[in-house]
């Protein structure tokens, strides 16, 4: 199936996405300081300039999307229909520096909570990631 759009308005429309601020991190950044948790946002210091860098309890939440993170077995993770080969090798790039980069912070020490943006789309999901932050950063503060 082609593109439903003309080369110049997919261009345009694919500068616009942005890497930081994104909608579903900025939603689960209002759910957190509801909840009462600080925090500092893109740590330039850490790898990776995490999303969410909750120093307090030694963890990062990254806040990906789904699209280019490849979130396995997610109908917002489809591969496009053109141009695969660039697309696969761009999103597996993506995989691959996510990995090395979560990798890199728990070798620092830190724990890295992935939140996913289609977990982020209906607020039963939402309420059971908060419930698992919460559970994860209680224990990381207990041990």
């Amino acid at each position: 199936m082609a593109d439903v759009v003309d080369a110049a308005t997919r261009s345009r429309m694919m500068a616009g996405i942005r890497g930081k601020n994104t909608s579903p991190e900025v939603l689960v950044r209002k759910v957190l300081h509801r909840c009462g948790y600080r925090f500092r946002l893109h740590v330039t210091n850490l790898p990776g300039r995490p999303d969410i860098v909750l120093q307090k309890y030694g963890a990062v939440i990254e806040v990906r999307g789904c699209f280019w993170h490849r979130h396995q077995n997610c109908k917002y993770a489809v591969l496009p229909k053109t141009n695969q080969r660039f697309w696969q090798s761009k999103l597996q790039s993506n995989a691959v520096r996510d990995e090395k980069t979560s990798r890199a912070l728990r070798k620092l020490g830190w724990q890295v909570l992935v939140v996913w943006e289609c977990q982020t789309r209906n607020e039963q999901k939402l309420d059971r990631i908060v419930s698992r932050i919460r559970k994860k950063l209680s224990e990381q503060s207990t041990t």
